[in-house]
């Protein structure tokens, strides 16, 4: 069972449209995933249940250990009870496909997350919060015998995300070509080889490894970045788009790709910012409300649940085939 996290701390990037995608391909090409929602903003939740008001803000004792708030609950709020299996839900019309919901409340775990990383050594009480969420996970998937799991994190640099990309086994950055996207990936490049260090010293803590939940040992590596949300003219991105993916090839080769590699985040020897570039997807422009709607992705979407007819169903389908093509490879390099 391998771990992905999908990562950026720029929003808007189609981070929980990629994760969803992604995962449904492998699952439609015969693997069993498991995506979590570990994004306080539930917005894969949503579009897999294709609901429309949010859970409660707070567990009550009749409500099943349903969502990654509530299966916490017992290690987060000191209770007398073993953490368990999450039961989740099947993604509908994808039998290989399962969703460990999220919560709204999964953010207030954030300060005594940050408590635990920074006192854990000292403090003997909350030695079994670091390694609580990563093995949660990791029972929940062996009971569905996962194959691969997707975390769709929000876009933060808070205790949180810190402790969900370093327990993962492999980190994949999506990107839009804009300014801060270019920003963001120097703060990548700064944050990532530090949360590193930090998960290194944590797993070789005795306090840490004789928890019930022991922190284990980073292993993540860096698959590479995922370029998207961009528009197209003949082909090809406009020449206002051309200048930031040009900024944000020179951003990974000069400052990501060195630190990340420093760091043990990249094993290989390549310093081109194209080996690591797993795909580049244009905007989606309508596909993205009828994937909303239906709960499915855009390259399965029909011509009905599109509302298309004549000549603009034509050239649709021609879209969504070309979606499946891009997503067929972009699945399985993201699992190589």
């Amino acid at each position: 069972m391998q771990i992905i996290t999908l990562f950026n701390n720029k929003g808007g990037v189609s981070k929980t449209t990629t994760t969803f995608n992604i995962a449904w391909k492998l699952a439609q090409n015969g693997k069993r995933i498991l995506m979590v929602d570990a994004d306080p903003q539930c917005n894969l939740t949503e579009l897999v249940m294709n609901a429309l008001q949010s859970q409660p803000t707070t567990p009550t004792r009749s409500e099943a250990q349903n969502n990654i708030y509530a299966a916490l609950d017992p290690v987060y709020n000191a209770r007398p009870k073993q953490l368990e299996s999450v039961d989740c839900t099947q993604v509908k019309g994808q039998e290989n496909l399962f969703l460990l919901p999220g919560h709204p409340g999964f953010a207030e775990y954030e300060n005594t997350l940050s408590v635990a990383h920074q006192l854990s050594e000292t403090l003997g009480p909350v030695r079994n919060v670091p390694g609580s969420l990563h093995h949660l996970i990791k029972i929940t998937a062996e009971n569905y015998n996962i194959d691969y799991v997707f975390i769709d994190v929000s876009p933060s640099l808070g205790a949180l995300n810190q402790n969900i990309v370093t327990t993962a086994n492999r980190l994949i950055v999506p990107l839009s070509p804009d300014l801060f996207c270019g920003q963001a990936i120097d703060t990548l490049s700064r944050t990532l080889p530090k949360w590193i260090r930090w998960a290194e010293r944590a797993s070789q803590l005795d306090i840490l490894q004789d928890a019930d939940y022991p922190f284990p040992s980073p292993t993540l590596t860096f698959n590479g970045h995922i370029i998207q949300r961009y528009k197209l003219r003949n082909g090809s991105p406009t020449r206002a788009f051309q200048t930031f993916f040009d900024d944000l090839k020179s951003r990974i080769d000069t400052k990501l790709i060195p630190n990340f590699t420093a760091s043990g985040l990249i094993k290989t020897t390549s310093m081109n910012a194209e080996d690591y570039l797993l795909a580049e997807i244009p905007d989606f422009n309508t596909l993205i409300a009828a994937s909303q709607q239906t709960g499915k992705p855009v390259f399965t979407l029909s011509q009905e649940e599109t509302g298309q007819t004549g000549s603009a169903w034509e050239n649709t389908k021609l879209k969504i085939e070309e979606f499946d093509a891009l997503f067929e490879s972009l699945a399985q390099r993201a699992i190589q």
